[in-house]
Protein backbone atom coordinates (compact mmCIF):
# COMPACT_ATOMS: atom_id res chain seq x y z
CA UNK A 1 0.00 0.00 0.00
CA UNK A 2 1.57 3.37 -1.42
CA UNK A 3 1.48 6.18 1.41
CA UNK A 4 1.38 9.93 0.62
CA UNK A 5 1.25 12.58 3.39
CA UNK A 6 0.47 15.66 2.94
CA UNK A 7 2.02 17.94 5.18
CA UNK A 8 4.96 17.52 6.85
CA UNK A 9 4.66 19.00 10.39
CA UNK A 10 5.24 17.62 13.53
CA UNK A 11 1.98 14.93 13.73
CA UNK A 12 3.03 13.94 10.12
CA UNK A 13 6.94 13.18 11.70
CA UNK A 14 5.61 10.80 14.19
CA UNK A 15 2.75 9.03 11.87
CA UNK A 16 5.71 8.76 9.53
CA UNK A 17 8.11 7.33 11.90
CA UNK A 18 5.38 4.52 12.84
CA UNK A 19 4.64 3.75 8.98
CA UNK A 20 7.62 0.80 8.49
CA UNK A 21 6.21 -1.28 11.74
CA UNK A 22 2.97 -1.74 9.24
CA UNK A 23 3.10 -4.64 7.16
CA UNK A 24 2.83 -3.46 3.39
CA UNK A 25 3.33 -0.35 4.30
CA UNK A 26 5.67 1.76 1.31
CA UNK A 27 6.76 5.23 2.19
CA UNK A 28 5.93 6.75 -1.50
CA UNK A 29 5.74 10.37 -1.15
CA UNK A 30 5.21 13.40 0.71
CA UNK A 31 3.48 16.74 -0.17
CA UNK A 32 3.89 20.61 0.95
CA UNK A 33 3.51 23.38 -0.04
CA UNK A 34 7.48 23.91 0.50
CA UNK A 35 9.12 21.81 -2.18
CA UNK A 36 11.95 22.19 0.57
CA UNK A 37 10.24 21.35 3.26
CA UNK A 38 8.95 18.20 1.24
CA UNK A 39 12.53 17.29 0.35
CA UNK A 40 13.92 17.35 3.47
CA UNK A 41 10.65 15.40 5.56
CA UNK A 42 11.16 12.78 2.38
CA UNK A 43 14.82 12.40 3.36
CA UNK A 44 14.73 11.96 6.97
CA UNK A 45 11.62 9.00 6.98
CA UNK A 46 12.89 7.41 3.71
CA UNK A 47 9.89 8.71 0.89
CA UNK A 48 10.27 8.39 -2.46
CA UNK A 49 9.28 11.31 -3.99
CA UNK A 50 8.76 14.85 -2.36
CA UNK A 51 6.19 17.31 -4.56
CA UNK A 52 6.53 21.21 -3.90
CA UNK A 53 2.63 21.42 -3.81
CA UNK A 54 -0.70 19.25 -2.57
CA UNK A 55 -1.79 18.88 -6.11
CA UNK A 56 0.79 17.28 -6.99
CA UNK A 57 1.03 14.84 -4.24
CA UNK A 58 -3.00 13.91 -5.09
CA UNK A 59 -1.86 13.43 -8.58
CA UNK A 60 1.16 11.57 -7.71
CA UNK A 61 0.04 7.55 -9.70
CA UNK A 62 2.33 6.30 -7.33
CA UNK A 63 -0.06 6.78 -4.37
CA UNK A 64 -2.33 4.83 -3.13
CA UNK A 65 -3.51 6.87 -0.11
CA UNK A 66 -2.97 9.98 1.21
CA UNK A 67 -2.48 10.81 5.15
CA UNK A 68 -3.68 14.53 5.48
CA UNK A 69 -1.34 15.56 8.12
CA UNK A 70 -2.08 19.85 7.69
CA UNK A 71 -3.85 22.24 11.19
CA UNK A 72 -7.69 20.99 11.02
CA UNK A 73 -8.12 24.08 9.66
CA UNK A 74 -7.11 23.26 6.32
CA UNK A 75 -8.52 19.45 6.68
CA UNK A 76 -11.35 20.02 4.43
CA UNK A 77 -9.60 22.12 1.12
CA UNK A 78 -6.87 19.07 1.56
CA UNK A 79 -9.24 16.13 1.64
CA UNK A 80 -11.43 17.31 -1.27
CA UNK A 81 -8.52 17.54 -3.13
CA UNK A 82 -7.26 14.47 -2.45
CA UNK A 83 -10.60 13.07 -2.86
CA UNK A 84 -11.44 14.55 -6.34
CA UNK A 85 -8.01 12.76 -7.67
CA UNK A 86 -9.52 9.42 -6.92
CA UNK A 87 -6.94 8.77 -3.53
CA UNK A 88 -8.21 7.19 -0.45
CA UNK A 89 -7.97 9.62 2.39
CA UNK A 90 -7.15 8.89 6.42
CA UNK A 91 -7.41 12.63 7.63
CA UNK A 92 -6.56 13.67 10.77
CA UNK A 93 -8.90 14.62 13.55
CA UNK A 94 -11.00 16.62 14.05
CA UNK A 95 -11.48 16.01 10.46
CA UNK A 96 -12.95 19.07 9.74
CA UNK A 97 -14.31 22.28 11.85
CA UNK A 98 -17.45 22.11 11.89
CA UNK A 99 -20.25 19.57 11.17
CA UNK A 100 -21.31 20.99 7.28
CA UNK A 101 -17.42 20.83 6.65
CA UNK A 102 -17.07 16.98 7.32
CA UNK A 103 -20.43 16.47 5.92
CA UNK A 104 -19.22 17.53 2.20
CA UNK A 105 -15.77 15.55 2.96
CA UNK A 106 -18.33 12.39 3.76
CA UNK A 107 -20.57 13.33 0.36
CA UNK A 108 -17.80 13.73 -1.63
CA UNK A 109 -16.12 10.20 -0.52
CA UNK A 110 -18.96 8.28 -1.18
CA UNK A 111 -20.25 9.85 -4.62
CA UNK A 112 -16.56 9.42 -5.74
CA UNK A 113 -16.56 5.98 -4.10
CA UNK A 114 -12.91 6.24 -2.63
CA UNK A 115 -12.56 4.96 0.88
CA UNK A 116 -12.27 7.87 4.02
CA UNK A 117 -11.82 7.32 7.31
CA UNK A 118 -10.82 10.43 10.61
CA UNK A 119 -7.30 9.54 11.91
CA UNK A 120 -9.10 9.19 15.59
CA UNK A 121 -6.05 6.45 16.43
CA UNK A 122 -7.29 5.99 19.84
CA UNK A 123 -10.05 4.21 18.71
CA UNK A 124 -7.71 1.63 16.62
CA UNK A 125 -5.72 1.14 19.65
CA UNK A 126 -5.96 -2.57 20.76
CA UNK A 127 -6.31 -1.97 24.49
CA UNK A 128 -9.44 0.49 23.52
CA UNK A 129 -10.87 -2.16 21.37
CA UNK A 130 -10.11 -4.63 24.13
CA UNK A 131 -12.24 -2.69 26.25
CA UNK A 132 -14.98 -2.35 24.06
CA UNK A 133 -14.85 -5.60 23.69
CA UNK A 134 -15.11 -6.07 27.56
CA UNK A 135 -17.93 -3.27 28.39
CA UNK A 136 -20.19 -4.90 24.90
CA UNK A 137 -19.51 -8.30 26.46
CA UNK A 138 -21.09 -7.31 29.61
CA UNK A 139 -17.74 -7.55 31.70
CA UNK A 140 -18.92 -4.30 34.04
CA UNK A 141 -22.59 -4.42 33.92
CA UNK A 142 -24.00 -1.44 32.29
CA UNK A 143 -22.08 1.47 32.25
CA UNK A 144 -22.97 4.18 35.04
CA UNK A 145 -19.88 7.24 34.43
CA UNK A 146 -17.31 7.93 32.05
CA UNK A 147 -14.50 9.69 33.21
CA UNK A 148 -11.36 11.14 31.05
CA UNK A 149 -9.82 14.76 31.15
CA UNK A 150 -6.76 15.73 28.87
CA UNK A 151 -4.57 18.53 29.87
CA UNK A 152 -1.48 20.26 28.53
CA UNK A 153 0.98 22.24 30.74
CA UNK A 154 1.00 26.38 29.39
CA UNK A 155 1.13 29.32 29.06
CA UNK A 156 1.15 29.00 25.41
CA UNK A 157 2.18 31.81 23.48
CA UNK A 158 -0.50 33.89 21.63
CA UNK A 159 1.00 32.72 18.39
CA UNK A 160 0.87 29.62 19.18
CA UNK A 161 -1.60 27.57 16.82
CA UNK A 162 -3.49 26.29 20.18
CA UNK A 163 -4.43 29.92 20.71
CA UNK A 164 -5.04 30.71 16.38
CA UNK A 165 -8.70 30.63 15.77
CA UNK A 166 -7.89 30.98 12.36
CA UNK A 167 -6.50 27.46 12.74
CA UNK A 168 -9.06 25.56 14.92
CA UNK A 169 -7.53 26.61 18.18
CA UNK A 170 -8.33 25.85 21.54
CA UNK A 171 -8.36 23.04 23.96
CA UNK A 172 -11.66 21.53 22.73
CA UNK A 173 -11.24 20.25 19.26
CA UNK A 174 -7.97 19.71 19.49
CA UNK A 175 -7.40 17.92 23.17
CA UNK A 176 -11.32 17.35 24.42
CA UNK A 177 -12.10 14.90 20.92
CA UNK A 178 -10.57 12.41 22.78
CA UNK A 179 -12.61 12.05 26.26
CA UNK A 180 -15.45 12.79 23.63
CA UNK A 181 -14.51 9.73 21.78
CA UNK A 182 -14.04 7.83 24.78
CA UNK A 183 -17.52 8.30 26.13
CA UNK A 184 -18.97 8.01 22.05
CA UNK A 185 -17.28 4.61 22.02
CA UNK A 186 -18.56 3.03 25.13
CA UNK A 187 -22.11 5.04 25.66
CA UNK A 188 -23.14 6.54 21.75
CA UNK A 189 -24.76 9.68 21.28
CA UNK A 190 -25.78 11.77 24.29
CA UNK A 191 -29.64 12.97 25.14
CA UNK A 192 -27.98 15.90 27.10
CA UNK A 193 -24.78 17.73 26.22
CA UNK A 194 -23.51 20.64 28.47
CA UNK A 195 -20.40 22.57 28.41
CA UNK A 196 -18.47 25.46 30.03
CA UNK A 197 -15.30 26.94 28.99
CA UNK A 198 -12.63 30.07 29.67
CA UNK A 199 -11.64 31.68 26.70
CA UNK A 200 -8.61 32.93 25.48
CA UNK A 201 -8.19 36.76 24.79
CA UNK A 202 -8.54 35.37 20.90
CA UNK A 203 -11.79 33.86 21.78
CA UNK A 204 -10.37 30.22 21.73
CA UNK A 205 -11.70 27.84 24.79
CA UNK A 206 -8.77 27.31 27.42
CA UNK A 207 -10.33 25.19 29.66
CA UNK A 208 -13.00 23.71 29.23
CA UNK A 209 -15.78 21.03 31.01
CA UNK A 210 -17.96 18.79 29.27
CA UNK A 211 -21.55 17.08 30.90
CA UNK A 212 -23.36 14.42 28.90
CA UNK A 213 -26.41 12.43 29.78
CA UNK A 214 -27.62 9.48 28.14
CA UNK A 215 -31.11 7.79 28.07
CA UNK A 216 -29.35 4.85 30.04
CA UNK A 217 -29.36 7.01 33.07
CA UNK A 218 -25.05 7.26 32.30
CA UNK A 219 -23.22 10.27 33.17
CA UNK A 220 -19.31 11.52 31.27
CA UNK A 221 -18.02 14.38 32.91
CA UNK A 222 -14.75 15.40 30.48
CA UNK A 223 -12.46 17.86 30.68
CA UNK A 224 -9.56 19.68 28.32
CA UNK A 225 -7.38 22.37 28.95
CA UNK A 226 -4.33 23.88 27.35
CA UNK A 227 -3.32 25.75 30.97
CA UNK A 228 -2.61 22.88 32.80
CA UNK A 229 -1.56 19.53 32.79
CA UNK A 230 -4.22 17.20 34.13
CA UNK A 231 -3.43 13.55 34.61
CA UNK A 232 -4.51 12.58 31.10
CA UNK A 233 -6.32 9.35 32.65
CA UNK A 234 -9.52 7.63 32.49
CA UNK A 235 -12.00 5.49 33.77
CA UNK A 236 -15.13 3.47 33.12
CA UNK A 237 -18.01 2.50 35.72
CA UNK A 238 -20.19 0.40 35.34
CA UNK A 239 -22.60 -1.45 38.10
CA UNK A 240 -21.10 -4.46 38.22
CA UNK A 241 -17.14 -3.16 37.88
CA UNK A 242 -14.79 -0.51 36.53
CA UNK A 243 -12.07 -0.19 33.76
CA UNK A 244 -9.19 2.43 34.70
CA UNK A 245 -7.50 3.46 31.91
CA UNK A 246 -3.87 4.79 32.91
CA UNK A 247 -2.08 8.58 32.07
CA UNK A 248 -2.19 8.62 28.30
CA UNK A 249 -5.70 6.73 28.49
CA UNK A 250 -5.91 7.87 24.45
CA UNK A 251 -3.08 5.66 23.55
CA UNK A 252 -2.92 2.48 26.25
CA UNK A 253 -0.49 0.01 26.54
CA UNK A 254 -2.35 -1.43 29.72
CA UNK A 255 -5.94 -1.00 31.87
CA UNK A 256 -7.30 -2.71 34.76
CA UNK A 257 -10.54 -4.36 35.34
CA UNK A 258 -11.86 -4.15 39.00
CA UNK A 259 -14.51 -6.42 39.96
CA UNK A 260 -16.34 -6.86 43.19
CA UNK A 261 -14.69 -9.84 45.12
CA UNK A 262 -12.37 -10.56 42.54
CA UNK A 263 -8.30 -9.40 42.29
CA UNK A 264 -7.85 -6.75 39.85
CA UNK A 265 -7.20 -7.98 36.75
CA UNK A 266 -4.69 -6.03 34.58
CA UNK A 267 -4.65 -6.31 30.80
CA UNK A 268 -0.78 -5.66 28.53
CA UNK A 269 -0.43 -4.41 25.18
CA UNK A 270 2.83 -3.89 24.58
CA UNK A 271 3.96 -2.04 21.68
CA UNK A 272 6.44 -0.35 19.77
CA UNK A 273 6.68 2.92 18.12
CA UNK A 274 3.89 5.78 18.80
CA UNK A 275 0.73 3.81 18.30
CA UNK A 276 -0.33 5.25 14.87
CA UNK A 277 0.50 2.27 12.99
CA UNK A 278 -2.84 0.55 13.76
CA UNK A 279 -4.79 3.53 12.28
CA UNK A 280 -2.68 2.68 9.52
CA UNK A 281 -3.36 -1.06 9.75
CA UNK A 282 -6.84 -0.37 9.96
CA UNK A 283 -6.87 1.47 6.56
CA UNK A 284 -4.86 -1.07 4.56
CA UNK A 285 -7.12 -3.86 5.83
CA UNK A 286 -10.18 -2.11 4.53
CA UNK A 287 -8.65 -1.16 1.40
CA UNK A 288 -7.51 -4.37 0.92
CA UNK A 289 -11.41 -5.83 1.74
CA UNK A 290 -12.76 -3.55 -0.40
CA UNK A 291 -14.35 -1.38 2.12
CA UNK A 292 -14.63 2.57 1.59
CA UNK A 293 -14.99 2.90 5.37
CA UNK A 294 -13.37 1.36 8.57
CA UNK A 295 -16.33 0.39 11.22
CA UNK A 296 -14.18 1.24 13.70
CA UNK A 297 -14.13 4.85 13.10
CA UNK A 298 -17.13 4.93 10.40
CA UNK A 299 -18.87 8.03 9.11
CA UNK A 300 -21.54 7.77 10.85
CA UNK A 301 -18.89 7.88 14.30
CA UNK A 302 -17.03 11.03 12.63
CA UNK A 303 -20.34 13.23 12.39
CA UNK A 304 -21.70 12.21 15.47
CA UNK A 305 -19.25 13.09 17.32
CA UNK A 306 -18.51 16.65 15.48
CA UNK A 307 -22.01 17.48 15.75
CA UNK A 308 -21.39 16.71 19.27
CA UNK A 309 -18.31 18.82 19.17
CA UNK A 310 -20.27 21.85 17.25
CA UNK A 311 -23.14 21.80 19.79
CA UNK A 312 -20.37 21.98 22.69
CA UNK A 313 -18.79 24.89 21.16
CA UNK A 314 -21.79 26.72 20.56
CA UNK A 315 -22.15 26.60 24.21
CA UNK A 316 -18.42 27.60 24.75
CA UNK A 317 -18.50 31.02 22.63
CA UNK A 318 -16.07 30.03 20.19
CA UNK A 319 -16.47 30.83 16.63
CA UNK A 320 -13.78 29.77 14.02
CA UNK A 321 -13.98 31.90 10.30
Amino acid sequence: MRWGILGPGGIASTFAADLPLVEGAELAAVGSRNLASAEAFAERYGFARAHGSYADLAADDGVDVVYVATPHAFHLEAAMLCIAAGKAVLVEKPITLDLPSAARIVEAARERGVFLMEAMWMRCNPAIRKIAELVAGGAIGDVSAVHADFGLQGPFEASHRLRDPKLGGGALLDLGVYPIHLAHLILGTPASAQAWSHLTPERVDENTGVLLGYESGAVAALTCSINGASRNAASITGTAGRIDLPVGFFVPRSFTLTRPDRAPETFEFPFEGSGYQFEAAEVQRALLAGELESPIVSHTTTLEVMALLDALRDQAGVVYE
